[in-house]
């Protein structure tokens, strides 16, 4: 009997302490500006965590049960995530991040400026452009930018550039280190012309180089523009 009751103080004493930390986080959450709708956490339940527990598990982030419960290895797959994404690592699915998935963002209780998204988004498609078509000529490196922003349109990839720019296996540029590289002058015009509507491939969602390209199923896509060294498809 009296192991009994220990055992009851114990489950109560672990529940009270659950119930206090998440408490804990929701107001330290809101001080930064957060509501609660518009992202999940450490402890979060439901389907918005299965949803981001799905996406991490198709991209090879996260090895664990798709069960809505947001644990210690959800926390550490989003952390990995957004650092590759280029994001805030905090372990927090707020709406970047939930936007880099490519998942429904909420609703923000703090207001903030869309210019530096739009700057980063600018930069990292320069670096997109230097590092896969830095060789091509001028359109063509426009056309690479705008297969990036057509795909972030579609919804068989995710709704950000960077979500679609660091989507595993994507692109080759990502894979091996080039995104990296610091983007010319040219690279950033390319990317500011892309993102301002020009798109000389008419809608084209991938491209490759027809004399390296070694996957039968690129071949298999229908060409809708040749620029350069580079066949566009759909």
């Amino acid at each position: 009997m009296r192991k009994r009751v220990l055992s009851i103080i114990v489950i109560i004493t672990i529940l009270s302490i659950l119930s206090s930390a998440i408490v804990f986080w929701e107001e330290i959450y809101s001080l930064y500006g957060y509501s609660k709708a518009a992202l999940s956490y450490y402890g979060s339940t439901g389907q918005e965590v299965k949803n981001i527990q799905y996406k991490l598990a198709i991209w090879k982030y996260y090895n664990g049960k798709i069960d809505g419960i947001y644990g210690y290895k959800t926390y550490m797959a989003v952390r990995k995530f957004q650092a590759k994404n280029g994001l805030k690592v905090d372990g927090i699915a707020g709406p970047e991040t939930l936007a880099a998935l490519g998942l429904p963002t909420g609703q923000a209780a703090k207001a903030t400026s869309a210019q530096p998204s739009s700057n980063r988004n600018l930069d990292l498609l320069a670096h997109l452009v230097y590092g896969e078509a830095r060789g091509e000529p001028y359109i063509g490196q426009v056309a690479v930018a705008a297969v990036v922003i057509n795909r972030t349109r579609d919804s068989r990839f995710p709704n950000t550039i960077a979500g679609v720019i660091y989507q595993p296996g994507a692109f080759d540029a990502v894979s091996d280190g080039q995104i990296n590289l610091a983007p010319n002058e040219t690279a950033y015009k390319a990317a500011k012309d892309a993102l301002n509507g020009w798109d000389p491939t008419g809608g084209a969602l991938y491209y490759y180089n027809p004399r390296t390209a070694t996957s039968k199923w690129i071949w298999s896509r229908k060409i809708v523009k040749v620029i350069g060294k580079h066949n566009f498809a759909i």
